[in-house]
């Protein structure tokens, strides 16, 4: 069964903090989409986006995943 990220209503969740990060154009390009169908900002759809990986993400110790972070 494939997990899907479910967008619903608005839910504000206390403090946020501003960080910044580079993503390729076309990631952007379907984010801006994906914002336009649900009407939603850039913004909301990349921390939902974000929650749901880091709310579901599987650590596997002892595995090089090729990045330096």
């Amino acid at each position: 069964m494939d997990k899907k990220l479910i967008i619903t209503s608005k839910k504000y969740r206390g403090e946020t903090m501003v960080v910044s990060s580079r993503l390729k154009n076309e990631l952007v390009e379907e984010l801006d989409k994906i914002a336009d169908k649900t009407g939603r900002t850039r913004n909301e759809i990349i921390q939902l986006c974000l929650e749901f990986a880091v709310d579901n993400l599987e650590i596997e110790e002892g595995k090089s995943n090729g990045t330096n972070n």
